[in-house]
């Protein structure tokens, strides 16, 4: 029998509880569940509605259904739908009658939507943690490289020398930014819906406000439609979960490149790459490639959830089931790419002879002579004009850029520009890639961190 029979002259059909239940899924929101009920509990005896005792046997029984869990002896009967009701239902099977009290002007509606929003808000807290041990990361390997050096890239063509911890910093701010938006949605998602019933509050005396504390939450719905039917807040975790995502692909992209023989810039440890069932001599970096690959599955998480909630009219609809797998899948996910992609770093050689090599390219001076040249008053279009000419008849000619230089009575005072890690010394902007801005920057991504951990934690 379910929890909602009496209405009804036959049983459910096979083919649509199968379709229905959600427990094979939701089970692991007990412990918010059981705490958005403890809630409940109390807000049932401040209105008057459970004795002091009856509140008291119902949250020992809770704290009893939640050692279960825990233990792995809770036993899902036949006819538990979904994890809501399977807690119900066995608090009801030890508790008695007051355990039939326990749902006194609650729906599910608000229950799920309050159970949805607890586990949204640990969530997102749990992956801005494993993003700030990323971020630490990635600063920790640049400062053991301080001095290391590379080509920086527009198009995947080579441009400018940047140094590697310029490079590895530029990941650093846009995982930061990952954790603005993270907390930017524990922020909007911090109200509960605890009250609103089905879709229309009670007439029962329920504070909503009083439960929203207990709960930890800001403040209470304002509107019992919008707090039963709003699945933004998890619409808006999946996306930041996704940008997520695509930063760690960009990152696993260049790990793939960096450490082909092609490239050589860098080894991940052998605790952080595979080899091939055939080819003996081979080491893949398989970390990389499986973040880049996830990516695709936590946009096309977000996407399906989008799709789902287009066309839903107020208030509660069924449909809105379909935001669990893909939250409880892409929170799951992340969290794995995130610990691996840490790992990986941590385990990885740099190769600064040969990055180094790469990045004293004599065709990236081109930019220092038309700079030098702006620095004597050409204007730079014309300066880009007179270089841009000298590296086209070099190239043509099969001559170095170097010789050309030193051949040209209008460049041979520019020599100096090829000696190594010249042209990175010479980017002395603030925000720029040269050893002249390091401080500076290094320093205002510290407090960016430090900014972003005391907001996560606060």
């Amino acid at each position: 029998m379910t929890l909602w029979s009496g209405r009804f002259s036959s049983p459910m059909a096979q083919s649509l509880w199968d379709l229905s239940e959600s427990y094979s899924f939701d089970h692991v929101l007990y412990a918010h569940d059981i705490r958005g009920t403890k809630a409940h509990v109390r807000g049932l005896e401040a209105a008057g509605l459970l004795s002091s005792d009856e509140c008291l046997l119902l949250l020992s029984t809770l704290d009893e259904i939640a050692g279960e869990f825990e233990a792995g002896t809770f036993v899902r009967e036949a006819n538990d739908e979904d994890v809501h009701m399977a807690i119900e239902r066995r608090a009801t099977e030890l508790a008695g009658p007051t355990g039939a009290k326990i749902h006194t002007g609650r729906s599910r509606n608000d229950q799920v939507a309050t159970t949805m929003r607890l586990f949204c808000r640990d969530a997102t807290t749990e992956v801005a943690g494993a993003l700030l041990r990323l971020i630490d990361t990635l600063v920790e390997v640049g400062l053991r490289q301080r001095d290391a050096y590379l080509p920086g890239y527009t198009h995947l063509q080579r441009a400018q020398p940047v140094l590697l911890a310029h490079h590895l910093n530029a990941h650093a701010w846009s995982l930061l930014r990952d954790v603005d938006r993270l907390m930017d949605a524990r922020e909007r998602m911090d109200v509960s819906p605890l009250g609103a019933g089905a879709l229309a509050g009670t007439s029962l005396p329920l504070q909503p406000e009083l439960t929203a504390r207990l709960l930890g939450f800001r403040e209470a719905f304002a509107n019992s439609l919008d707090a039963v039917s709003d699945r933004d807040f998890v619409a808006e975790t999946l996306f930041d979960v996704a940008m997520i995502g695509v930063h760690l692909s960009r990152m696993g992209e260049e790990l793939v490149l960096w450490t082909t023989s092609e490239f050589h810039f860098a080894a991940l440890g052998d605790d952080y790459t595979t080899g091939s069932s055939m080819l003996p001599h081979k080491k893949n970096s398989d970390v990389a490639e499986l973040a880049r690959g996830k990516s695709g599955r936590l946009v096309g998480n977000l996407t399906g959830l989008l799709v789902t909630l287009k066309g839903l009219p107020l208030s509660y609809n069924r449909d809105l089931q379909e935001d669990k797998e893909p939250l409880f899948d892409s929170i799951g996910q992340v969290l794995l790419m995130l610990a691996a992609i840490d790992g990986a770093y941590h385990s990885i050689t740099f190769h600064a002879d040969v990055a180094a090599l790469a990045a004293d390219d004599e065709t990236l001076v081109a930019m220092d002579i038309a700079e030098r040249f702006v620095d004597q008053g050409v204007p730079f279009r014309q300066a880009h004009e007179e270089v841009g000419r000298l590296v086209g008849e070099a190239q043509r000619s099969g001559t170095s850029l170097r010789d050309a230089v030193a051949a040209s009575e209008r460049f041979s005072g520019y020599a100096d520009l090829f000696a190594p890690g010249a042209s990175l010394n010479a980017r002395r902007s603030a925000g720029g890639s040269g050893p002249a801005a390091r401080e500076a920057q290094g320093e205002r991504l510290r407090v960016g961190i430090a900014r972003a951990r005391e907001r996560v934690n606060g």
